[in-house]
């Protein structure tokens, strides 16, 4: 079969499945955002057993693509395969003025606004005591720096950020990629970095719920993972880091960020942290039994004068596998 070429049934079933009215205004609709049932019923006015329905026939002809978080599912437009194609191809043939679908966009951004106006809610229940941790490391604004500073010798397509948080690395990278994912336990988390996703226009990027020790992604994945102020949290950093290591394609590389060693007891006892920071081999002793070659490790110190006590760690790995001719390709 021709590269990108798709059969007569499955073209068939995915025209049937966007060829009935309320069906073609949920691609247009899933294309521009990830959507729950209940969002998409706000917008569309009809009853939650129609929604699904139509849902279920969507992603059957592999149009739609389903997330569990908990008891919510999530809704995309599919990303890979023959039938994504097609579902793209129409969405780019819909007139955006059109009053139907201009109507549809009108309460999506109603959709979007309430997301927003929750997300500004809980962080602003939680402001002070992530300001007041912020204070005792270096700044944000440095660490970014260094982020962009490290990836910043070959371009990249796609990106995870595992433990993704409020979706700060997808914002801070998502503009020169072509995928991201952010994959988070909490729910929390995920209606932040959704809300700041959608604020910076940033549709290729999506997050879901996910467990960093199993993630649900075929291997030779994406070209960039990071692990971002994540790895202080758990109980098993070298599990993370081999689950990691998994889904980077050859060549990929993986990037760690986290505080270097200190002794704010504190940390642990009020805010979960099981780890009080690591030792530059720790990491790099990990990423070499994960299979990948330890690039860089780079520290950060707070400026003096700062009220930071904790230095912050930058550790690049990259999958030694030769990349070969053609072979790059989403998968995921």
């Amino acid at each position: 079969m021709t590269p990108g070429a798709i059969g007569f049934e499955s073209l068939n079933a995915a025209l049937k499945a966007a060829g009935e009215e309320t069906r073609l205004r949920m691609v247009a609709l899933l294309a521009e955002a990830e959507l729950t049932v209940t969002e998409l019923i706000d917008i569309l006015r009809q009853s939650q057993p129609r929604i699904s329905r139509h849902l279920r026939l969507l992603g059957e002809a592999g149009l739609v693509e389903r997330n569990r978080e908990g008891a919510w599912a999530f809704f995309r437009l599919a990303e890979h395969g023959a039938a994504a194609d097609v579902a793209r191809a129409l969405v780019a043939r819909l007139d955006a003025d059109d009053p139907v679908i201009a109507r549809d966009r009108e309460r999506l951004a109603a959709v979007r606004a309430a997301r927003a106006a929750a997300a500004q809610a809980y962080f602003a229940e939680h402001a002070a005591e992530w300001d007041r941790i912020r204070r005792l490391h270096v700044t944000d604004a440095a660490v970014e720096a260094a982020v962009a500073a490290e990836l910043a010798d070959r371009p990249f397509r796609s990106l995870l950020d595992l433990g993704t948080g409020t979706g700060r690395m997808l914002e801070l990278l998502g503009p020169s990629i072509e995928r991201g994912v952010g994959i988070d336990l909490s729910h929390e988390m995920l209606a932040l970095a959704r809300a700041r996703l959608d604020r910076a226009g940033l549709r290729h990027c999506s997050v879901r719920q996910g467990d960093i020790y199993d993630l649900n992604l075929p291997r030779d994945s994406f070209d960039v993972v990071i692990v971002h102020q994540v790895l202080h949290f758990l109980d098993d950093g070298a599990r993370a880091i081999r689950e990691a290591a998994r889904v980077l394609r050859p060549q990929g590389r993986l990037l760690v960020i986290d505080f270097a060693p200190h002794d704010l007891e504190f940390l642990r006892e009020d805010h979960a942290h099981r780890r009080l920071g690591f030792a530059a081999e720790a990491v790099t002793q990990w990423m070499e039994q994960a299979g990948l070659e330890p690039m860089s490790h780079r520290l950060l110190v707070p400026e003096p004068g700062s009220d930071g006590k904790i230095a912050v760690s930058l550790w690049l790995g990259r999958d030694p596998r030769i990349l070969l001719a053609g072979a790059h390709r989403e998968v995921a």
